[in-house]
């Protein structure tokens, strides 16, 4: 997200961190009936071998280090994982793993969109639903695909050209539409890396992910701290209990090329203020890591 002022800010923001860590900690905001937060072990995966169960080390190195110890001071459930763009190793560290897609879900329904119809009003409102996150647009946007199971499908073939899982024995481990409620469908925090990823790598994608750069100052909290960061959001609340969560994902530039990154939170709560605050204290830690972080090219 290119904005002006938005490296002074962030330097602010990291001097803030140190002073807040030790405040937080002695916060307890648990929901009642529920258990605060437990520190969960740092996951590493191949991307290849993703879906192993068990296959989780502690990394040793300092980004790995500095989450365990950040998460433990967080009041709420947080998660974040990175991919080099273009494919290789995925990380994954915290205990909030899957959950609803909420607005993150406009951009392949954006690229689908595109890929029916490259009519300016198409474009209009894949700028809407993508800058603003607008929901007319974005229903605008699904009732050009056809029908339920017509636009779902043409979604869906977006999300499995991005590599979700759908080999044989792991169907349930893919991202399935829900061609009721789009942005209720569920989707994993592993599932969305693999797909940022390889968003830019995809055919007829410029046009979205350059929109990703173009997103309201209103939504810049987390990846929108990073300069130059090209991303999405989505929140909502849990029907029944009201409790906020909020998502992103998006690509960060590195030295050697583009990082993919999905982070998730839900704070003990559960107001969206909150929620976004979870996401700004992983993003600030995680741009003080970037130069250490090995990004990716889309294959030639």
């Amino acid at each position: 997200m290119k904005s002006t002022g938005k490296a002074a800010a962030l330097r602010g923001l990291l001097h803030s961190v140190v002073l807040a860590s030790a405040a937080l900690s002695a916060v307890s905001c648990a929901m009642p009936g529920t258990q605060a937060a437990v520190s969960a072990p740092t996951v590493t995966v191949n991307s290849e071998d993703a879906w192993h169960p068990g296959l989780s080390i502690m990394l040793p190195d300092s980004l790995a280090a500095e989450f365990t110890q950040l998460q433990a001071q967080l009041p709420g459930q947080v998660g974040m994982a990175l991919m080099p763009v273009g494919g290789g190793r995925m990380t994954i560290y915290g205990d909030w793993t899957t959950g609803i897609a909420w607005s993150t879900i406009k951009v392949p329904l954006a690229v689908a969109a595109l890929r029916h119809d490259q009519d300016q009003s198409i474009f209009e409102m894949v700028q809407a639903a993508i800058t603003v996150s607008d929901n007319d647009a974005a229903y605008g946007l699904w009732e050009s695909l056809g029908d339920g199971e017509e636009a779902a499908e043409a979604v869906q073939q977006v999300l499995d050209e991005a590599g979700d899982i759908s080999t044989p024995g792991k169907e349930s481990l893919r991202t399935q539409l829900d061609y009721t409620s789009f942005g209720g469908t569920e989707w994993s925090l592993a599932n969305q890396v693999r797909f940022a990823s390889r968003l830019p790598c995809l055919p007829q994608t410029e046009v979205v992910t350059q929109l990703m750069g173009e997103i309201t100052p209103d939504q810049g909290w987390g990846l929108g701290l990073l300069d130059d960061t090209e991303f999405k959001g989505g929140w909502g609340p849990d029907d029944d209990t009201g409790v906020y969560t909020v998502r992103q994902f998006g690509l960060v530039p590195v030295g050697s090329g583009r990082l993919a990154v999905a982070l998730a939170a839900q704070a003990d709560s559960g107001t969206f203020d909150d929620t976004t605050a979870l996401l700004d204290r992983m993003a600030l830690l995680l741009s003080r890591h970037l130069p250490e972080l090995r990004g990716g090219v889309c294959p030639r």
